[in-house]
Order: C-alpha cells, then structure tokens, then sequence
C-alpha cells in the first residue's frame, strides 16, 4: 500500500498530508512494476511504441539515437532518481531513441494512463515529475553552450562531473559505472584517441583514479572554471 505522511504546522490548524512518491515507486500493483535488467540490456529500442514512463531506481542507463546512416550519438547517460521515456507523456507515439543499461539494476516501469492518473491526483509526485523536466531542459541548453563554445577537455571534464553527479549530497566523490571512452567521445563530440589523452592527463593531475571503477575527485571542477 502506498503511504502518506502527516505533516502538522504550527502556524495553522489543518493538516497537511503529503504523498509519499519513493512508497509509489517502490510499490507493485495495476500499471506499474519492477523490472530487473542486466548490463548491455536494451530496456527500449528507437521506433517501438511508447506506452510507459520508466524510472532508474538503481543502475545506469544510457538513452541514444541513430540517424538514417546509421551514425549513433549517445543523449544522455542516467542514474537512480532519473525519470525517461516521458515523451509517451506528450504525445509521443514511438520511442525517439533506444534505452540501454550500462549496468546492472531496476527500473520501475509506469504505464502511461497510470503515470498520468497519478500526476493529476499525487501532487507530491507531480512536483518531483515537473523538478526533474525542468533540470533536464536546463541541462540540455548548458550541453548545447558546451559544445558550441567550450573545448572538447573541458567538455569531457564537465561530463565526467555530472556522470559522477556532482553536487549530489550522498555523493561527493563520485564513482561512474562502466563507461566505455568511445561512449565519452559519442557524447562530447571528439574522437577515442583525444579522450584517451585528456583521460591520461587528468589522472597524472590526481583528478582521477581507477581505483575499483573510475573515481572523480572534485578538483576536476577547476578544469571547467579554467579559460
């Protein structure tokens, strides 16, 4: 059953009830449930129909598109509090591009009459939905300044950053999940060899280690507020 809080206030004689999202996602029931994938595990491919909004409980995911040559270019790469596959949402009728897992994990699968219905009636729920569209298209416009006005080392360190998600309170120090070079190059826009330099360079500067996984170490942000 999913739960709510009581919040009482001082200040005022009602009772504000909260609903508990993390007790919604975590729930199995009628138009949502709990997949677990394994690492390489397409979860959705670009052209099938979209039907569900999807949420990384724990694990990595990658979203991708191919173009009509069949040139691939990685969009983003996901971690445990991140919604996709929201376009169904907007009237999106196929997927726009393929969900991969970059590790091993669970997702919550939301169909989308459920997602909506829960949308309209949690507005706990609603309000984490709309903070995490907002955060996205406030990332996107940063990726695309990035690329226009930046140099690929910056960008690469400005990607390892957030992959790490720096500036999250339960990870200072971020560890990345298995990420292959030629993946950091599809999404900086560079190629494997000029990563691989960069790579080397920041970990003779102590900015990196490879220490049970890649291991970024805060002091990488002074590559980014360098000009």
């Amino acid at each position: 059953m999913v739960t709510t809080k009581k919040r009482y206030s001082k200040k005022a004689s009602r009772i504000k009830i909260d609903f508990d999202a993390k007790a919604f996602l975590d729930s199995t029931g009628v138009g949502r449930k709990v997949e677990q994938v394994k690492k390489a595990e397409v979860i959705y491919s670009q052209g099938e129909a979209a039907r569900s909004v999807m949420y990384v409980n724990s694990g990595g995911v990658k979203l991708s598109v191919v173009n009509g040559v069949g040139k691939e270019a990685v969009v983003a790469i996901l971690g445990p509090g991140d919604f996709f596959g929201e376009g169904c949402l907007a009237g999106q009728s196929v997927r726009m591009g393929t969900a991969t897992a970059i590790t091993a994990g669970a997702i919550h699968v939301i169909d989308k009459a459920e997602m909506l219905r829960v949308l309209h009636e949690q507005h706990a729920l609603s309000d984490q939905f709309i903070a995490f569209m907002l955060g996205r298209n406030i990332r996107i416009e940063e990726d695309l300044i990035d690329q226009l006005f930046n140099s690929s080392e910056k960008r690469l360190a400005r990607t390892l950053l957030l992959l790490a998600r720096y500036g999250k309170e339960d990870r200072p120090h971020g560890v990345l999940p298995q990420i292959s070079q030629e993946t950091l190059a599809e999404m900086i826009g560079t190629t494997r060899p000029r990563v691989n330099f960069f790579m080397n360079k920041f970990k003779k500067l102590g900015f990196i280690k490879y220490d049970g996984g890649l291991q970024i170490n805060t002091s990488l942000l002074s590559v980014v507020l360098h000009d």
